[in-house]
């Protein structure tokens, strides 16, 4: 599973934090993360540090990463965090689309079951044929402000919780 937002510095940031601290040393799937419009290498921003440390969470390794057509051929599901990055992988990464779903959506819509078959489950949601929708924005904190950080933590935080009860 591979979480994707812009720069890969925040949203997706906290979601894999979110979704491996869940799992803990043993998750039923690898977790990733990686961002569209990468400048490769950097550390996550000092807000949104703050923001998973309000949440216990700590990620000192993280590097920024431009998500490959390796990224995309190793993940069951490719959780984007706002309708630009599902139509940045159609445009970029085609054969991951079917594969690719927002946040909000797959929360939402993913069958619950065991991880074994998740990518069936995520076949079975269409992907690559929804029509994206405004609603499936986790707002971007970039350029705010601590407390927007915060909010966006929050928010997929509750998010994550969702989509680990869809993937047991």
């Amino acid at each position: 599973m591979t979480f994707l937002c812009t720069g890969n510095a925040a949203r997706s940031v906290m979601g894999a934090a979110m979704m491996r601290a869940h799992y803990g040393e043993d998750p039923p799937v690898c977790v990733l993360s990686g961002g569209t419009h990468v400048l490769p290498g950097q550390p996550m921003s000092v807000r949104t540090r703050t923001a998973l440390e309000r949440h216990g969470l700590r990620d000192p390794w993280h590097r920024s990463h431009q998500l490959s057509s390796q990224d995309v051929a190793r993940s069951a599901l490719i959780v984007a965090m706002e309708p630009d990055h599902l139509f940045w992988m159609r445009r970029t990464h085609p054969e991951g689309a079917g594969k690719t779903g927002s946040l909000k959506r797959v929360a939402r819509d993913l069958t619950p079951g065991s991880a074994g078959d998740l990518a069936v489950r995520v076949a079975q949601l269409g992907l690559a044929e929804v029509e994206l929708e405004a609603w499936e924005e986790v707002i971007d904190p970039g350029a705010g402000q601590q407390a927007d950080y915060d909010a966006a933590a929050d928010e997929v935080a509750a998010l994550v919780d969702q989509l680990i009860e869809r993937l047991v």
